[in-house]
C-alpha cells in the first residue's frame, strides 16, 4: 500500500492539473524549460559554427596542399608558394571585408614608398637616412634593410621587388668582411634581418640561395661559442674569426647575447639537417641550468671560461631581457614537449 501511494504521489507531477492549481510551480517549470531549451540551442549553434569554420579551414588546407603539390611538380623552382597564390587561396575561402582591403592597400602603399626610396638612394646598404637620402652601413654592410624586407615583399605579392632583392642576395651579398661584428647585434638585431630574414625568405619561396647564405653567416658566427664553457664571446671578426668580449664588460659575456640565438640556430639545423648549430646554442642553456637559481633570475654577466654568473645587476631591461623572452619562444617552438623542458 505504501509503495502504491508513493508511486501515485510521484505520478501527480506529470498531471497538468497539478500545476494549474499551483501557478508558482508552473512558472518555475516554465522558466526551467526555457533555460534548458536555450542552453541546448546555444550549444547546437556553437557546434554548427565550429563545424562551418572547420570545413572552411579544411578546404583551405586542401587548396594549399594542391598548390604545394603543383610547386613540387614544377621541379621545386624558386617561386614556391607565391604571395599571389596564398592570397588567392584565402580569397577563395573567406569573404573579404572592404575596409580590410583599403587598409591593406594603404599598408602596401607605405611599404612601396619606403622600399622605392631605399632602392633609389641606398640599394644594398644597411640603412637609408630619409632626410639626407644617403645610405649608411651601420651593421658592416650586410644589407640589413634589404634582407629584413624579403619576407614582407614576398607576402605582399611584390614579386618584381622581391626578385630584384633576391638577385642582390645571390650576386652581391658577401659576409667575408674584415668587420668586428657584435654577435648580439648580428644575432638579435641582424638575425631577424640576416639569418632570420634569410630563413623566412627560404621558408616562403623555397629558394635555396637564402638557406646557403644563412648557413654562411652562421658558420662565421660559430667560433664565438668556442670557449671552455660554451658560453659565447660577444664580438667576432666575420672574415678572420678571432672572437672576444668588449673591454667594458671586464671580459665577461652578456646574458642576452648568450641566450638569444636559440630560435634561429635551431631553425637553421632543422632546415639544413646539420645539428652543429643547435648543439652550440643548446649547450648554453644546459650550462646555465647547472647553476640556475631557484628564483629563475640571472645576473647580466657570465664568465665564458667557468660558465658561472658574475656579480652584476639582475634586470629585465637591456642585456637581460631577450634571454627570458627566448626561453618562452624556444619552448613554444619545440611544441612544449619534453625535448625543450629545460627551457621552462
Amino acid at each position: 500500500m505504501a509503495r502504491a501511494r508513493s508511486s501515485a504521489s510521484r505520478l501527480r507531477y506529470c498531471n497538468p492539473s497539478y500545476y494549474l492549481k499551483r501557478p508558482k510551480r508552473l512558472a518555475l517549470l516554465f522558466i526551467a524549460f526555457v533555460g534548458i531549451s536555450f542552453l541546448v540551442w546555444d550549444r547546437q549553434t556553437l557546434v554548427r559554427e565550429q563545424e562551418v569554420e572547420i570545413a572552411k579551414l579544411n578546404a583551405e588546407l586542401e587548396h594549399l596542399k594542391v598548390l604545394l603539390d603543383e610547386s613540387k611538380s614544377d621541379g621545386g623552382n624558386a617561386g614556391g608558394l607565391s604571395g599571389e597564390n596564398i592570397k588567392f587561396s584565402r580569397k577563395s575561402i573567406f569573404p573579404e571585408d572592404p575596409i580590410d582591403i583599403q587598409r591593406r592597400e594603404k599598408v602596401k602603399d607605405a611599404m612601396l614608398h619606403a622600399w622605392s626610396s631605399y632602392e633609389k638612394f641606398a640599394w644594398g646598404q644597411d640603412e637609408l637616412q630619409p632626410q639626407s637620402k644617403n645610405g649608411v652601413n651601420s651593421f658592416g654592410g650586410l644589407g640589413a634593410t634589404l634582407i629584413d624586407s624579403l619576407d614582407t615583399l614576398y607576402i605582399m605579392g611584390l614579386d618584381e621587388q622581391f626578385q630584384r632583392a633576391r638577385d642582390w642576395v645571390a650576386n652581391s651579398l658577401d659576409f667575408n668582411k674584415n668587420y668586428e661584428a657584435s654577435v648580439f647585434e648580428t644575432t638579435i638585431r641582424l638575425h631577424y634581418k640576416v639569418v632570420g630574414g634569410l630563413l623566412s625568405a627560404y621558408d616562403l619561396s623555397g629558394d635555396k640561395v637564402f638557406l646557403e647564405k644563412a648557413r654562411d653567416i652562421a658558420d662565421r658566427l660559430l667560433p664565438a661559442w668556442n670557449t671552455p664553457s660554451g658560453i659565447p664571446y660577444n664580438i667576432i671578426n666575420l672574415a678572420h674569426g678571432n672572437p672576444h668580449n668588449p673591454g667594458w664588460t671586464g671580459g665577461e659575456s652578456i646574458l642576452a647575447d648568450s641566450g638569444t640565438e636559440q630560435l634561429e640556430f635551431i631553425a637553421l639545423s632543422q632546415r639544413t639537417g646539420d645539428p652543429k648549430y643547435q648543439k652550440k646554442v643548446e649547450n648554453v642553456i644546459t650550462e646555465l641550468n647547472k647553476t640556475f637559481p631557484a628564483d629563475g633570475l640571472l645576473p647580466i654577466y657570465i664568465n665564458p671560461h667557468r660558465g658561472t654568473s658574475s656579480y652584476s645587476p639582475i634586470t629585465f631591461g637591456a642585456m637581460g631581457d631577450s634571454f627570458y623572452e627566448y626561453l618562452l619562444k624556444v619552448w613554444i617552438q619545440g611544441n612544449k614537449t619534453a625535448a625543450v623542458k629545460h627551457y621552462r
